[in-house]
């Protein structure tokens, strides 16, 4: 009975792991947050308890597991609303090479040795630190590199074109809401957002999906009705 029994558990605890992993979507396969530790560990907390326990019947597993995956749930939903929070609980890129400069305050937050840099620029088949322009280590712990123009693959473009350099790019608007915070950071105002937008069609800020701006390409953006549905079809 109890070999019967702690079998039953497995089944429910797998099936509602893969029912949890369902719902907060795919990005969650590919980027691994300290976070997403944290409730894989609760997880494994409560499966192990559950099936060493005789005590605990499968009623009562399962209204952990409810509890569990509720909770997950709905603070996935509270860092997608406020961003604030977001970062409190999830974190933020940190920029650790900024035009070429070392960011030591970035390297001793994030307890970085230069060498652990090296060998995840290799990883990134980077051989060279000269070669870095900018370098962003993730929440999830990977690095995002942007090479000087100089060592960046050439294409059929480039063959007759001189190759300026590329400043990274910021996000401004992210579904119809201003970033503030980082509107701070490049020291610009919500002003000249709304008259860059302005410019480029846009009367409002809730109408944009996306926009993201640099000192060299300037503005992108992309609006709600750019948009497409899962059948290919443009929102009406």
């Amino acid at each position: 009975m109890d070999y019967l029994m702690n079998g039953a558990k497995l089944i429910v605890g797998l099936i509602a792991f893969m029912v949890v992993i369902r719902l907060l979507g795919k990005k969650h396969l590919a980027e691994i947050t300290p976070y997403d530790i944290i409730y894989l560990i609760m997880f494994g907390g409560i499966l192990e308890e559950s099936l060493y326990d005789n005590k605990i019947t499968i009623w009562m597993f399962l209204f952990s597991l409810a509890v569990w995956a509720i909770s997950i749930y709905f603070i996935e939903k509270l860092v997608t609303r406020f961003n604030s929070l977001r970062i409190l609980i999830k974190g933020e890129p940190d920029q650790l090479i900024d035009d070429g400069k070392v960011n030591l305050k970035a390297f001793k937050k994030n307890q970085l040795e230069m060498e652990q840099v090296r060998t995840m620029l290799r990883q990134q088949g980077i051989f060279s630190l000269r070669e870095v322009r900018d370098m962003y280590i993730e929440p999830g712990g990977q690095i995002s590199i942007n090479s000087f123009a100089k060592y960046k693959q050439v294409t059929i473009g480039d063959l007759e074109l001189e190759k300026d350099e590329e400043v990274p790019s910021v996000l401004l608007i992210d579904e119809g809401e201003v970033k503030d915070e980082v509107l701070n950071a490049i020291g610009k105002s919500e002003q000249w957002l709304r008259e860059g937008i302005l410019k480029e069609g846009f009367a409002k800020v809730e109408e944009i999906l996306y926009c993201e701006w640099s000192k060299t390409e300037g503005f992108f953006i992309r609006s709600y009705s750019d948009t497409i549905d899962s059948n290919g079809h443009k929102p009406s």
